[in-house]
């Protein structure tokens, strides 16, 4: 298991603060689109809502939750994976975090 040297710590909280608004925002966007369907009624704009904030609550709580320097190479996998990180992010790590973040992707 790879651990976070001080420095990348710091540019983790930077990185994951950013990567929050995206994600938000994302969420934020998927339910305006939802909501601005008018080929579906009203109840049914509200059910596919309501199914999609518990999805999304489970991916932020995976990405966002208690961040620690022992979970924080972890937590930016799933950041890049959620595609809410930019490759000039990435690349301010060191060579050993990015390597660790790219695994699976």
């Amino acid at each position: 298991m790879i651990r976070m040297s001080e420095a990348d710590w710091k540019r983790f909280r930077q990185v994951r603060e950013l990567a929050l608004e995206r994600f938000c925002q994302r969420v934020l966007d998927e339910c305006q689109a939802i909501s601005a369907d008018s080929s579906r009624s009203a109840y049914d704009r509200y059910l596919a809502i309501y199914e999609l904030i518990p999805e999304r609550d489970q991916a932020m709580a995976n990405g966002f939750d208690a961040p620690r320097r022992s979970t924080a190479v972890i937590q930016l996998s799933i950041l890049r994976s959620l595609d809410l990180v930019t490759p000039e992010e990435v690349a301010q790590f060191s060579p050993p975090i990015q390597a660790a973040t790219t695994t699976g992707l």
